[in-house]
């Protein structure tokens, strides 16, 4: 099988979207992750997507912020798929919808085969939500990487 991501995203792309995800961290004290998967794990056939995320989510460790503002970006190349999941603390707080609203922005953009632009729109949006929810604090520290996690 080919690998997929090396198809679409350079390393300089998937440098651009890790400083994309530091540069709106520097606004807010939510945490950003994007992962990507070139396929399921055999053990995730009859998984849905979402579920597939929330377990992406967990072994990120981004259930364990000190607020619960984490907000994965989770791509699943082989099924030309992508998710995006927040944590309990940030839903009860972002607009119903507003993560659908960014997903239909990225797509746009990946239908034009515009992955790394696509990515980091998503990035940047993402960022808008938490910069305006949860806004950064003074005592606030990176808890989880920039880089984009490759699996």
């Amino acid at each position: 099988m080919k690998n997929l991501v090396k198809n679409i995203l350079s390393k300089d792309d998937l440098t651009a979207i890790s400083q994309a995800v530091g540069e709106v961290e520097k606004y807010t004290s939510g945490e950003v992750r994007v992962s990507i998967r070139q396929r399921r794990q055999w053990s995730e056939k009859k998984l849905s997507l979402e579920e597939i995320a929330r377990q992406e989510f967990s072994m990120l460790g981004m259930a364990n912020t000190k607020d619960r503002t984490g907000v994965l970006i989770f791509l699943l190349l082989e099924d030309r798929r992508f998710y995006i999941l927040a944590d309990e603390t940030i839903n009860t707080k972002v607009e119903s919808g507003t993560w659908n609203r960014i997903a239909d922005d990225m797509s746009q953009l990946f239908s034009k085969k515009s992955f790394r632009e696509g990515i980091i729109c998503g990035v940047r949006s993402v960022g808008k939500v938490l910069s305006a929810n949860f806004p950064i604090q003074k005592d606030d520290k990176n808890e989880l990487p920039n880089n984009v996690h490759i699996n």
